[in-house]
């Protein structure tokens, strides 16, 4: 089992890193809790966690890290249709006491964004991870 983490960039040079299974996302999440980044997630469980090291990027940054989170998400893999995630800072994250790897709880309600069942296969299809 990995436990380091990938690390992308969106096209305009926004570093984001993603988990590669429990294990991993576990780390990621203990190493940018309470900061302010921006994390995301699928809503269906079984995804990495994606986190952006900056409060601070354009619109189409998110949504490039949302596609590529909502690729290697199982709700992608069992379902091929639209992912919805939910996006929220590691300030509002809190790893619940004796809870499992990569089980996190989101303190506050977070916000949403919604990719296309288009854009993740574009992505599939260009992707060079």
């Amino acid at each position: 089992m990995s436990t380091k983490y990938r690390t992308l960039k969106t096209s305009s040079g926004i570093i984001f890193f993603l988990g590669r299974d429990e294990t991993s996302n576990d780390i990621l999440m203990k190493e940018f809790e309470g900061k302010p980044n921006t994390i995301l997630h699928t809503v269906a469980p079984g995804s990495p966690f994606c986190v952006m090291e900056s409060l601070d990027f354009l619109k189409k940054d998110l949504k490039e890290a949302a596609i590529v989170c909502a690729s290697k998400s199982q709700d992608w893999r069992n379902n091929h249709k639209a992912v919805v995630l939910h996006v929220f800072t590691g300030q509002q994250v809190a790893k619940p006491k004796g809870a499992k790897p990569g089980l996190w709880m989101i303190k506050s309600r977070p916000k949403e964004i919604k990719t296309t069942k288009k854009d993740i296969e574009e992505y599939i299809m260009n992707k060079n991870d």
